[in-house]
């Protein structure tokens, strides 16, 4: 028997998941993620946690695998993609924690960016939009603001990675500082149409070269454990951002198929092929994957806020126990009564990238109640989700289906409300786990366990498919409310 072990380091928690050789998992282990808000739209993590978490789900799924760790034929990981750490590249300590990817406290520096006129040359280099989401600033902050860290960077002695490259350095015990091309390219310093560091742009930000990990393709040889770690070096063939993992995981290779992620976040994923598509409408032209030195690349919208404002609901306003409750009770109303939540908590992703949004909830009454806040907090993910979709067809790109997976995926009444707005099918897949196993998918086919992507198609399988059931006139009505409560978090 071949094994595959998946890592997916995400926002909320961090999973290994054993798969045999067909992409059927074997055994799951998962351990939930401090989040850290120090001020105000701040979000961090402890890098030692992130680690000691992957350490853990790993020892215990290399452990469920009967046939021994030698079975085991690579390891794929996936991770949270612009969340950002720099480490002393002697100790492998961290300098600071690692800033997440929604963590909005270089907003100003972003401003001024736009304001003088940079914001086109990056985006014709790097396909994004200037927005403290992305990586190069966050590098710049803790440059700027960890004493003496600039200086060391400056000497050599510092290492910044994503957190795929932090856990290859941990993982290698310091001998691979590498990442993929799908990460390099989410860090507004990479060129995509290069593939290379952008030497202007690592001027611009300030950021030393010295700094900066190997980039490879998504499918390759990132080395091997160290040994002590598991009692056997098991090597390492794949690495993908989590999105774009998903995009793998859902089979989604043909130009113009469409994945939609809902976890944490929401992120839409439309394959463009071999052309680098630039976008008219605030989506963000990104790589899907490289393998065998080929680029595909794609169009991505991405939501900060999705399953996290239903964690929100949970841990905040403490109106529901548990991520399920919330689709028992959006069920026990026909409507939200006016009621919409704009869950802008970090402000607002594609189409509108306002950093200064902040989220409301609109058109309460003496009637509104629990109910209703906590479907109003799932339509939220729906009508965010065709905010993106209205991009991509005004974009010249209209899509037939698509494919969804991620935690809120599993919620029926959320898929249906998404295919009734979208007017479109929705497909989840038997395995909604789907950024997991196309890490897993990757490293196989770098393992040469598979021998092109079409072997990973060959293994996508359907669960349910959601057709629209919605009349028009209320699709509309019902998004024309979403757009007059979006107008009310810009300028909070």
């Amino acid at each position: 028997m071949n094994y595959i072990l998946g890592i997916d380091q995400g926002t909320t928690s961090t999973r290994a998941v054993l798969f045999n050789a067909s992409g059927i998992p074997v055994h799951t282990a998962q351990r939930e993620l401090s989040q850290i808000f120090p001020d105000d739209g701040w979000v961090e993590h402890d890098p030692e946690e992130i680690w000691s978490a992957t350490m853990a789900v790993c020892k215990e799924a290399v452990a469920a695998c009967q046939d021994g760790v030698s079975a085991i034929t690579a390891i794929g990981i996936a991770n949270q993609r612009e969340t950002s750490v720099i480490w002393d590249r002697v100790t492998g300590t961290p300098v600071y924690n690692a800033i997440v990817w929604q963590d909005r406290r270089t907003a100003s520096v972003c401003t001024t960016l736009r304001d003088s006129g940079e914001a086109s040359d990056i985006a014709a280099k790097t396909g994004l939009i200037v927005d403290p989401y992305f990586s190069g600033t966050k590098v710049a902050w803790i440059l700027d603001n960890v004493m003496g860290a600039r200086e060391r960077a400056s000497d050599g002695k510092l290492a910044f990675g994503t957190i795929d490259t932090f856990l290859l350095w941990r993982l290698t015990s310091g001998q691979v500082h590498a990442t993929d091309a799908t990460n390099a390219s989410r860090t507004m310093l990479f060129n995509i149409h290069d593939q290379t560091w952008d030497t202007t742009l690592l001027e611009l930000l300030d950021v030393p070269a010295g700094l900066l990990p190997d980039v490879r393709d998504s499918a390759d040889d990132f080395g091997e454990t160290d040994p002590e770690l598991f009692g056997e070096a098991i090597p390492i063939r794949g690495v993908v951002g989590d999105q774009q993992a998903g995009l793998i995981g859902q089979a989604s290779f043909k130009p113009g198929m469409v994945k939609c992620t809902l976890g944490t976040g929401c992120f839409a994923m439309l394959n463009t092929g071999s052309n680098p598509l630039a976008s008219n409408h605030r989506l963000l032209t990104t790589v899907a994957y490289r393998i065998a030195g080929q680029t595909t690349f794609a169009l991505e919208g991405s939501i900060f806020i999705a399953g996290a404002a239903v964690q929100w609901l949970r841990d905040k306003l403490k109106i529901i126990d548990n991520a399920a409750q919330s689709e028992v009770i959006a069920r026990s109303v026909s409507e939200t009564g006016g009621v919409y939540m704009v869950p802008a908590f970090t402000g607002l992703g594609a189409p509108y990238w306002d950093t200064e949004a902040r989220g409301v909830i609109v058109g309460l009454t003496r009637d509104s109640g629990a109910p209703e806040i906590v479907r109003a907090a799932l339509e939220s993910v729906v009508y965010q989700t065709r905010d993106l979709f209205e991009a991509m067809a005004a974009d010249g790109t209209t899509p037939v289906s698509v494919r969804v997976d991620g935690g809120m995926a599993a919620n029926d009444w959320t898929m249906q409300f998404l295919s009734d707005l979208l007017s479109l099918r929705v497909e989840r897949p038997l395995n909604t786990e789907t950024t997991v196993l196309g890490a897993a998918y990757l490293s196989a086919l770098g393992a040469g366990l598979y021998d092109s992507l079409d072997d990973v198609a060959a293994h996508w399988r359907i669960n349910k498919t959601f057709s629209p059931t919605m009349a028009e006139t209320d699709r509309d009505r019902l998004y024309a409310g979403w757009l007059k409560a979006v107008a009310q978090t810009q300028g909070c």
